[in-house]
């Protein structure tokens, strides 16, 4: 399960053999969702607000590297 990024106490990963629909899981040390890829949806799990906004602002501008990961890991 690599980690992408840290940003402050979130981690951003993306899992190897993991389920559809293309999805990264952000972890922070009291709460995890996995958000899809696609659209930013928090799929499962829950985030703060200050989490979630943290996570996509990141994801929005590195979604090409996310969608790549996702493929390379999942093919």
């Amino acid at each position: 399960m690599p980690t992408l990024v840290m940003l402050g106490n979130l981690k951003i990963q993306v899992f190897a053999g993991d389920h559809n629909p293309p999805h990264f899981h952000v972890v922070s040390p009291d709460r995890e969702a996995l958000i899809r890829i696609a659209d930013f949806a928090v799929i499962a799990g829950a985030l703060s607000g200050r989490e979630y906004k943290l996570a996509v602002e990141w994801a929005s501008s590195n979604k090409e590297r996310l969608e790549h990961e996702w493929y390379r890991l999942n093919p």
